[in-house]
């Protein structure tokens, strides 16, 4: 049978737990990409620092004129390329060092599905994927956190088996009302700037 596999934290936390600024910057992260927790941000930012770790060694490999880095940091630019993650035409390894972590938070299922209407909020977005609603075709899936490739993010849509793949269904109805609202609506003429020195 084997000896059992002890399962490792898959992330890093913060050095220092209590830090004002930082602790204000992941609550709007939070909110803004809809995470159940901080758990799933460490998450991400391990995963940046491993990403930004390999190409910096490669950046230095490539410097020394070694040819398995150049194949190496090819084979990074196009798996990154492939997943969404970096978008320029010809991407170097300093377009994957300047990556962000919102720019990793911006591929995950939860966030496309709900920036391509398939949800109301980012908040139903999970909801719709927990519960098996949200699919690439005939495939499932039903992780938030799981990061949709750009072949893949043609195909997202509502799982063949789901009630929501009806255009009457409640939910699709009110996010055509939503939709629709969104486009009459006028837009916002910014506020005059209050005048300097008071009245």
């Amino acid at each position: 049978m084997g000896d059992p596999k002890f399962s490792r934290r898959s992330y890093e936390t913060p050095k220092h737990p209590w830090e004002q600024a930082r602790m204000d910057e992941e609550r709007k992260l939070l909110l803004k990409y809809g995470l159940k927790n901080k758990r799933e941000l460490w998450k991400a930012q391990s995963q940046l620092r491993d990403i930004r770790r390999q190409a910096r060694l490669l950046q230095a490999r490539v410097r020394a004129k070694l040819p398995q880095a150049e194949k190496e940091a090819a084979l990074l630019l196009e798996r990154l390329a492939r997943q969404g993650l970096l978008n320029a035409p010809s991407p170097t390894l300093d377009d994957v060092l300047a990556l962000t972590v919102p720019d990793l938070l911006s591929r995950r299922l939860q966030w496309v599905s709900y920036v391509k209407g398939l949800a109301g909020s980012v908040k139903q977005s999970r909801q719709l994927i927990v519960h098996g609603h949200v699919g690439f075709g005939d495939h499932r899936v039903t992780r938030p956190g799981y990061l949709v490739r750009r072949d893949e993010e043609l195909r997202l849509g509502y799982h063949e088996t789901s009630p929501l793949t009806d255009e009457a269904h409640t939910l699709r109805s009110a996010l055509r009302e939503k939709a629709q609202a969104a486009e009459t609506a006028p837009p916002e003429i910014p506020a005059a700037p209050a005048p300097e020195g008071g009245a």
